[in-house]
């Protein structure tokens, strides 16, 4: 079968995934359509054909998230809170992060229900077209920052990510509202409120001066359980390494018990003093801080993130869900508490080899012989655009030859105040811009771009903004829902990196990829269109799912959201279009919808590479398993 996409070929299969869909459920594909399904549900109800919590009082809510939680890594001996929760509940054996896979953008969708291009938060790094004075006047802000998300929200008429969040709009129900854990993704749950009332918000930067503030009632309640009220560093689960000096052999317990030690002797205590239903988001930073930082394999693919210090997150953050766990049945609320666990992305091992990238070639401070350097990307198109590259932050210096941008992102141009193109860097993908008005100017430039990408071995498919309309090689942003109402300047490119399996049992779970990022070969990363990125873990159980479940529908992080919501009963106003849905079939009495598998094909490049994204779709709703060049993206061919 097959039809058109936006003037770009369409082949539809029925291929074998990585989560098979049953023979009963599998059909062919309908036509593709470059615009959000029609018939989506309202913000806040039900798919057809779902099951919706009982009517009354809506139950509790608890949303677990175990930062970069393989799927395939969770096991009765190493996580068994995770393993227990995942049998006697739901197992979302088909799960899906949004691309690109990075922790903010995933977690702005649990906390919307909408998809990245309609909040806008299109990775952990993006370009923002205005300087953050948090970080020294930057365009290119890493948002995992309570005082970047407040210049952000400025920015932007008060509210980045443009939709109502879940916290939000439970707070204002009246519900009893808290986010504790890693900072950024914790506050995003409803950043636009920054007094620490009526939602409690308790981080990494909680008693700093950056920091959202604690309630007093909630400093006295702090101090009569003995904890203090400035959260602990991370000491040496922090420690990244060098090229020379192997990073952390600690995963982050004192920081994660510190949290922990907050949600259940303090606010899970409040909550059901206060007698109203409660949300509770706790974000633990393990496995995905440990993964990163990781000295197991400095250099080395084997065993990368599945060395023992590795492994130590992945228990640092089972245990802090069996904690909350016993809390609740201490405090009687297990059997009126909802516990959704979900993952923001999955994770690879990080390679810096490269056979055609003129970076590589270059002798660069603590960057090995032959390896790609932080910042690859920019420096290989400026040396292909012949432009000047300059940091995106402070006096806009230039970066002399030799040497690489600080962070990595990087503004390319003859002048900084007016670059040329602007690259966000994030790891295993990377966002281009290109700020100019200058519309014909900038198309040109968009395919001398994409002609220099296609001469790299280390890419692997390349997503364009639909406003440049059909370019061969590449696929149109709205064909992986980045193309919405988001009020962020939206990228000219989205560039994915190559990814591979290095050989073991589970294929899956011991990945490799290209990773722009100043980490080291070795280390982990996320980010990549690959299955074992796109591949997180998800599970739920409590009073409104099915026990004892396996969905073999996909889902996805926006549907999360959704969920949240729906469980909540909370109707929520939409102004973006790219919404989720509720995973109905999970919930009690709830079907398990239509599922059918397709792949997409751009038209190829001149040098034959074509992006191909593979897919699922379910009640109006299109699941990304992978995508990129064939041969060049784990789980796609």
């Amino acid at each position: 079968m097959r039809t058109t996409f936006g003037g770009l070929a369409v082949g539809l299969l029925a291929a074998g995934l990585a989560a098979p869909i049953p023979a009963a459920l599998a059909q062919p594909a309908p036509p593709a359509s470059g615009s959000p399904a029609s018939g989506s549900p309202a913000p806040g109800s039900l798919a057809p054909g779902s099951a919706a919590p009982a009517a009354g009082r809506p139950h509790n809510v608890i949303l677990f998230v175990p930062d970069g939680m393989r799927s395939r890594m969770v096991s009765p001996e190493l996580t068994p809170a995770m393993a227990a929760l995942r049998r006697a509940g739901v197992d979302f054996a088909n799960s899906h992060s949004l691309f690109p896979t990075f922790t903010t953008a995933n977690g702005a969708s649990m906390a919307t229900g909408h998809h990245l291009g309609d909040t806008g938060d299109f990775s952990n790094t993006i370009f923002t077209g205005k300087p953050i004075a948090a970080q020294d006047g930057t365009v290119t802000p890493f948002v995992e920052h309570d005082a970047v998300l407040g210049d952000m929200d400025a920015a932007f008429d008060g509210d980045w990510l443009n939709e109502e969040t879940v916290l939000r709009a439970a707070a204002r129900a009246g519900y009893s509202t808290a986010a504790i854990g890693k900072v950024g993704p914790v506050l995003n749950f409803d950043h636009t409120n920054r007094t620490g009332d009526p939602t409690i918000v308790v981080d990494d930067q909680t008693g700093s001066n950056v920091g959202i503030p604690l309630s007093q009632e909630l400093r006295r309640r702090l101090e009569a359980a003995g904890l203090p009220v400035a959260a602990p560093s991370r000491g040496e689960n922090g420690k990244a390494g060098s090229s020379t000096v192997p990073g952390t052999l600690a995963a982050n317990v004192g920081q994660q018990a510190y949290f922990a030690d907050v949600a259940t002797k303090v606010v899970l205590p409040l909550f059901r003093e206060r007698e109203r239903p409660f949300i509770l988001v706790y974000w633990s930073r393990d496995p995905d801080g440990v993964q990163h930082n990781e000295g197991d394999s400095l250099g080395r693919l084997v065993p990368g993130i599945n060395g023992p210090t590795s492994r130590a997150g992945m228990r640092n953050a089972d245990d802090n869900l069996a904690a909350l766990r016993r809390s609740l049945d201490a405090l009687g609320l297990a059997g009126t508490t909802n516990i959704v666990v979900a993952a923001d992305h999955g994770f690879s091992t990080i390679t810096k080899e490269s056979a055609t990238s003129p970076s590589a070639r270059t002798s660069l401070p603590d960057v090995p012989a032959g390896l790609l350097p932080p910042g690859f990307l920019a420096l290989d198109l400026a040396r292909a655009l012949d432009l000047p590259v300059f940091e995106p932050f402070g006096a806009r210096a230039p970066v002399p030859p030799g040497s690489r941008p600080r962070t990595a992102s990087a503004l390319l141009g003859r002048d900084p105040a007016d670059p040329d193109v602007v690259v966000a860097v994030n790891g295993g993908s990377d966002l281009v811009y290109l700020p100019k008005a200058d519309t014909a100017g900038n198309a040109a430039l968009l395919r001398r771009i994409v002609d220099a990408l296609a001469a790299q071995d280390y890419t692997s498919g390349l997503f364009v903004d639909d406003a440049y309309g059909p370019v061969p090689g590449t696929l149109p942003l709205s064909a992986v829902n980045l193309k919405g109402d988001a009020r962020t300047p939206t990228p000219a490119l989205v560039v994915n990196f190559r990814s591979f399996t290095t050989g073991c049992d589970i294929p899956v779970t011991c990945v490799a990829e290209v990773a722009d990022t100043v980490l080291q070969q070795g280390q982990g990363m996320h980010g990549t269109f690959s299955r074992a990125d796109t591949h997180n873990f998800m599970a739920a159980i409590g009073p409104d799912f099915k026990a004892g479940f396996v969905d073999p529908a996909p889902v996805s992080n926006a549907d999360v959201g959704r969920t949240l919501a729906a469980l909540l009963h909370l109707d929520i106003p939409a102004k973006g279009r790219l919404l989720g849905r509720t995973m109905g079939e999970a919930l009690k009495h709830g079907t398990v919808p239509e599922t059918r598998a397709g792949i997409l094909r751009s038209a190829p490049h001149e040098s034959g590479l074509a992006t191909v994204l593979r897919y699922q779709e379910a009640d109006g709703q299109r699941y990304f398993d992978a995508a990129g060049f064939p041969g060049r993206t784990f789980g796609l061919d």
